[in-house]
This record gives C-alpha cells, sequence and structure tokens, in this order.
C-alpha cells in the first residue's frame, strides 16, 4: 500500500482519533489534527494543485519549518502526482534559487520566515508558475493558500499510482557543497514505512515524538513507522530537555528519536539539577534511538543507567536510501554500541574493495547496500549515477569493517563532511569563505570529536608572511557566517597538500584530533 494509500485509511479507520499534535512551547501554542482532517486537507492541496494544470511530472518545492501543516501539504502534492521538492530551511537565497532552477520547479509553496529569502531570488525563479504562501505575503504575485482551501474540492483526486512512480526529489551535497537532488519512487517511500516498522515494532497505540526537521528523510521515515498503523504523532518545536520531557509526559510519548547533543542535554540537565525526573511521567516511553552522527558509547550507557527501562537503537543511512533503515544496531544489541549494525529488514549489505569484490570480516572497504529504498537516481546526472549505482548495490563512499559478529563499524566518513549536531557542514564551503580574508595564505577546515554536538568545526590558518592574525580577528571575520557554521577553534599552522595539491586531511585530523583516520575492532 502506497503512503498516499495509507493516508486515506487512515482516515477512514481512524477518523476523529488525533494523528498530529503541534508543541511549541516558546509561544504556548498546541495544536492538533485528526485522521479524517489530515486526509481531507491533503485532498484540499492536491485539488488546488491539480485546478492549477499541477500533475504527473510537475515539481512543487515545500520550503517550510516544522509545524502541523507540514505533512498535509507534503501528502498533498503526492497525492496531486507532482514530485514533492523539501528544501533544507538553513538554506540561503542562492540555494534555494539553485534547487528551484535544476528542478525546473513549476509551483513554490514557503512558509512566513522565508519571505525576505524567496524576495531576494523571486525574479530569476522563472519556471515558477505559481507561488503559494503559507498566511498573507506582500510579495507580488504570492497567494495565500490558506484562503484557497475551502473551496477546494475535499474528495480524493483518484489518482492511481505504482510502486515505480517518481515521488520526490530530496537534495543532497556533492564535494563542492552545491545541493544536488536524488529522486525517489512510491515504492522507496512505502519501504521506509514498512523497515522502520519492522525496526521498532510500532503499534496503533505508540506516539512518536518528532523534533528533527521533516525537510530531512530521517526524522520523516522514523514517523513512516508509526504512520503505517495509524499512530499518533507530537510535532515538538524546540529541543530543550524540560519541553521534550514534557511531552514526553503531557502526550503519553512512546518514541523519541534524539540527536547526540539532545540526549547529552537531557542528561546534564538531570545532574546538574535543572530538570527533575519526578515531576515527569515517563513509564511509558519505551524507546530512544539516536541517529544522523556516530554515537558515543559512553553516552548510551549513562542514558540506560538513567532510564533502564528504554529500548535503545541506532540506525545508519543516506537519502539515497530513503533515509535510515538500510543498517541498523537493532533492539536489544546495546553491547555492540559504537557499530552501525547489521543489515535492515530487506535489505542487504557488503564491504568490498576497489574492485567492488567483498571483502572478509575485519577488513576495511566501502559499504553497499541494496534494498527497496536504493533511489532510482541523482536526478539529470547519469555520470554521479553510475558512480553511485552499480547492478543495484548503492555505494555509500563510506569506508566500513565487519567484525566476527556480523556487525559493521564506519571507519571513515564520506567526504570529509563534518556532522555537528546532526547537521552536515561541508568544509569546501567554510575553506572558501575564509580564503576572501586578506592575510590568509591557505587554509583547511576539518571537523573535530565533541561529546555534545558529535564534531565541532575546526579551521587551520596558513597566515600570508609578515602578516599577523588571531582568534579574535577570525572570529570577527567570521561573523557573516552562518552560526552553525563558523568555526570555534583556530590553529595557525602551514597547510600539508599532497602531490596533486589536495589537503592532506587525515594528517590535520591525527594531529588536531588526536585520533587515527582508522580504528581496529
Amino acid at each position: 500500500m502506497l503512503i498516499t494509500e495509507i493516508l486515506a485509511r487512515n482516515g477512514r479507520m481512524y477518523a476523529d482519533e488525533t494523528a498530529l499534535i503541534e508543541r511549541d512551547p516558546e509561544n504556548s501554542i498546541r495544536r492538533e489534527i485528526s485522521w479524517s482532517e489530515f486526509d481531507r486537507q491533503a485532498n484540499q492541496i492536491a485539488n488546488l494543485l491539480r485546478s492549477r494544470g499541477v500533475g504527473p511530472g510537475s515539481k512543487v518545492v515545500h520550503l517550510f519549518m516544522n509545524s502541523l501543516e507540514w505533512l498535509p501539504l507534503y501528502f498533498g502534492i503526492l497525492r496531486s502526482g507532482a514530485w514533492v521538492v523539501p528544501l533544507n530551511f538553513r538554506f540561503d537565497s542562492e540555494n534555494i534559487k539553485h534547487c528551484v532552477t535544476v528542478t525546473e520547479a513549476d509551483v513554490m509553496f514557503f512558509g512566513p520566515e522565508f519571505y525576505s529569502r524567496v524576495a531576494a531570488v523571486k525574479d530569476d525563479l522563472h519556471s515558477v508558475k505559481y507561488f503559494f504562501s503559507l498566511g498573507p505575503c506582500d510579495l507580488e504575485g504570492v497567494e495565500n493558500y490558506l484562503d484557497l482551501l475551502d473551496g477546494c474540492d475535499v474528495c480524493d483526486p483518484q489518482l492511481k499510482f505504482s510502486p515505480d512512480d517518481s515521488a520526490a526529489l530530496y537534495f543532497t551535497s556533492g564535494t563542492t557543497g552545491m545541493p544536488k537532488p536524488i529522486l525517489l519512487t512510491h515504492g522507496n517511500l512505502e519501504s521506509s514505512c514498512i523497515v522502520e516498522n519492522r525496526h521498532h515494532l510500532q503499534t496503533h497505540d505508540d506516539n512518536f515524538i518528532l523534533i528533527p526537521p521533516l525537510y530531512h528523510t530521517g526524522a520523516k521515515m522514523h514517523w513512516f513507522g508509526n504512520f503505517i498503523v495509524g499512530a499518533k504523532a507530537v510535532i515538538l518545536k524546540g529541543a530543550k530537555p524540560e519541553w521534550i520531557l514534557d511531552a514526553v509526559s503531557e502526550e503519553g510519548g512512546t518514541i523519541v528519536w534524539l540527536l547526540v547533543p539532545w540526549a547529552q542535554d537531557i542528561l546534564n540537565a538531570i545532574e546538574n539539577g535543572t530538570v527533575d525526573l519526578k515531576k515527569y511521567k515517563l513509564d511509558q516511553w519505551r524507546l530512544m534511538h539516536i541517529g544522523a552522527q556516530p554515537v558515543p558509547p559512553s553516552l548510551i550507557k549513562e542514558w540506560l543507567q538513567t532510564f533502564p527501562g528504554h529500548d535503545y537503537d541506532t540506525n545508519y543511512g543516506l537519502s539515497e536510501s530513503t533515509g535510515p533503515g538500510c543498517v541498523h544496531l537493532g533492539l536489544g544489541n546495546t553491547h555492540k554500541v559504537g557499530a552501525i549494525g547489521i543489515p535492515g529488514f530487506d535489505w542487504e549489505c557488503r564491504i568490498v574493495d576497489a574492485l567492488g569484490e567483498p571483502v572478509g570480516k575485519g577488513g576495511k572497504g566501502e559499504l553497499v547496500v541494496r534494498g527497496p529504498g536504493v533511489m532510482r537516481e541523482y536526478y539529470k546526472n547519469p555520470e554521479e549515477t553510475a558512480r553511485s549505482l552499480r547492478d543495484g548495490w548503492l555505494y555509500t563512499g563510506d569506508v566500513a569493517q565487519m567484525d566476527e559478529d556480523g556487525f559493521i563499524f564506519l571507519v571513515d566518513r564520506k567526504k570529509d563532511i563534518i556532522i555537528t549536531g546532526g547537521e552536515n557542514i561541508f568544509p569546501v564551503e567554510i575553506e572558501d569563505f575564509l580564503q576572501g580574508h586578506k592575510d590568509i595564505n591557505d587554509v583547511a577546515v576539518i571537523g573535530l570529536p565533541d561529546e555534545r554536538l558529535g564534531e565541532i568545526v575546526a579551521a587551520i590558518i596558513d597566515v600570508k608572511p609578515g602578516r599577523r592574525l588571531n582568534d579574535a580577528d577570525m572570529e570577527s571575520f567570521c561573523q557573516d557566517l552562518p552560526r552553525y557554521k563558523r568555526p570555534k577553534t583556530f590553529f595557525f599552522d602551514n597547510i600539508p597538500r599532497n602531490p596533486t595539491g589536495k589537503i592532506e586531511k587525515p594528517k590535520l585530523r591525527e594531529k588536531y584530533a588526536g585520533h587515527q583516520e582508522m580504528f581496529k575492532l
């Protein structure tokens, strides 16, 4: 059953039951909708798009912060037959322009937080025929779609889809940090519902506390495990420890997916007395799982001592595999924390050498995966597609090894991406920015281990002869970078490069992070 059909079934079977709850603690707002209302809104959005000639093959950009409107809009776009194109809410105007241009998007929906960013490039978005805003917007040619829904048919437009039909374009990034689209099918999305439910055994009585951004495959595809059984979810806007615990306690949350810093913040708040667990109703909370970044085993050990009744899992995945699940640790395998796990339900994994031949246990090689979530292609990029998809196998670019029990450990991450607080940061982008300083001769950006965020950004600066720079100078210069991309520490040193001119980042990581690139099991 495809996900648009699952929504229709939930609307029939669980009509008046709560489907989604939005909690905005900062503004003391709580809203909710039922399954029938969720289904009805998706139909109205689909019919609005159909009335404008939008249908199969059209591309619709979805640029929203997490909210109660996010998922009905997502499903409405799919139900119209168009391809949904969710965009990262951190994208600046130029990234937005790039994504719209590459996909040749026909329609754009955006929330109020993005009015200024859209305004800066709107006249350059030549493919877009219709702009829809969430709420009033004074930009010329932009319609408030909420005002239009009451006039739209509430019935399903009854388009028929097959698993092979294209459904969504999710943006990732290449080595330069420029976003590139991944084409997923209806079958890919359906498979993620099944995989997630098999891994975490959700029932109709579960309640998923959903905190990470919905534009990312990770958060949404984890929620899919609840969605397939008509179980409710709470969209929590904010990740303060007391907000998370309030949501679990007051809404009866049973499953929470956290990033490493959020889990660490909860433990720190308990330790320093900021929160008192006795004030919360937490007995029903059965599962905490983590994804999107390396997980310190010490964190999980402390977590399970604090919450001895919890199951724990971690997942590995990529946007190219329709999010998490191709590899997962598995419930009950906390003795293997540090591993990404074993092949997920209905997935195959191998570790191969440069020729694509499997290596033995303990040998290092590239992790490749095969299963129902593997993307169709990198959209309009046959060269990159051919490099990544071979005989049905997705080549992840991640170096891994397998222990004697069949558990997979990552050894080196893909293309030097820095993962801080679950967000991917591309060193080249920051290096290019820093190179604009008149006193810098050369620069390299790496990630350093951090207990709370997983990694922090560090910059190694080679100063031009006769010039002087210090930390304060660099911190001032970096104010034009988004806060999460600013280096947290600076080193002033020479930059090692190999004979072809590439920065030898393994040497820098070994020198400044104090660890080898490879580790032994």
